[in-house]
Parts: structure tokens; C-alpha cells; sequence
């Protein structure tokens, strides 16, 4: 199972360089129970908003216009009328409070997260809101694993 882990989890890699974010790029993809692509997203703006301004790409007017990339796949898929129920998760980073309420919502089961992303300057930044979506995640019986280089799973610890 874990070249498909990693093979997800290196879509979402690949998808979160298409965000035009200068200090972080997001990517997530959510896969269906027969390991189909239902939705993909990055961090980015909304579809038709001008991204050519350069004051909407700094702190801290930048994070008023930036939609985070798991909510950006919910988003795609609800436009394209695609159901999520279910399925997993792929993303390169652990999803803020906002995102994990909206994974809940969409009736996504499973979310698996890139372990290499986890630093200690990542931890420390927004280990109040990973303690608050890892907190909802349990309420709610989403499953969260990490994934390492090989692929390999763990629940979050």
C-alpha cells in the first residue's frame, strides 16, 4: 500500500507547485475509495481575482485573499459537482482548524499528511491550531496519518 501513499502524497507535491504563494506552496488531492482522483487543489487565489497585484501578496493582506489548498479541492470538487464522501485526503501540509471543519463537512474519512513537513518552525507556528483540528478530527472519526520518504504511514502522534 505505501507506493500508493507515496504516489499520492507526490501528486499533491507536484500540484502544490502550481501555487503562486512566495513563501509556501500547498497541495492537496483527494483520492476516492477505488484510488480514483475525485479533486485537487493549492493555495492560491480565488478563480478571476488578479493576481498580478503585488500588495496582495504580502503579509498581511495576502491571507485575505489566499484560499488554502484543502478547502480549494472541496471547492473544486462541490464545482464540479463531485462527492467527497469517504474518500482520503492527500496534502503537503497539516490542515489548519478552518480547512479540518471543512474536511469534516465534506464527509472526507481519511487525511494523510507529508511527516517531512512537520518541522519544528512548522510546529511551533501553528501547534494551536493543529492541537484544534487534530482535536475535531478525533470528535468526528477522520483518520489522520503521516507519511515518511518510503511512503510508510503512522497516526498522528
Amino acid at each position: 500500500m505505501s507506493k500508493w501513499h507515496h504516489r499520492f502524497l507526490g501528486l499533491a507535491s507536484h500540484i502544490a507547485q502550481w501555487s503562486k504563494d512566495r513563501s509556501t506552496q500547498v497541495g492537496a488531492v483527494v483520492i476516492g475509495p477505488k484510488k480514483e482522483i475525485r479533486a485537487v487543489g493549492y493555495n492560491g487565489f480565488p478563480r478571476g481575482v488578479d493576481d498580478t497585484i503585488e500588495s496582495r501578496h504580502q503579509r498581511p493582506e495576502k491571507y485575505a485573499y489566499t484560499e488554502h489548498a484543502e478547502r480549494n479541492a472541496i471547492y473544486n470538487a462541490s464545482y464540479t459537482g463531485t462527492s467527497l464522501d469517504g474518500c482520503a485526503l492527500y496534502v503537503t501540509h497539516f490542515p489548519c482548524c478552518d480547512c479540518a471543519r471543512a474536511i469534516i463537512q465534506a464527509g472526507i474519512a481519511e487525511v494523510f499528511v507529508d511527516k517531512s513537513k512537520l518541522t519544528p518552525d512548522f510546529l511551533e507556528r501553528w501547534q494551536q491550531d493543529m492541537t484544534i483540528s487534530t482535536e475535531m478530527f478525533g470528535e468526528a472519526g477522520v483518520a489522520v496519518q503521516v507519511i515518511d520518504d518510503e511512503g510508510s504511514t503512522e497516526p498522528l502522534s
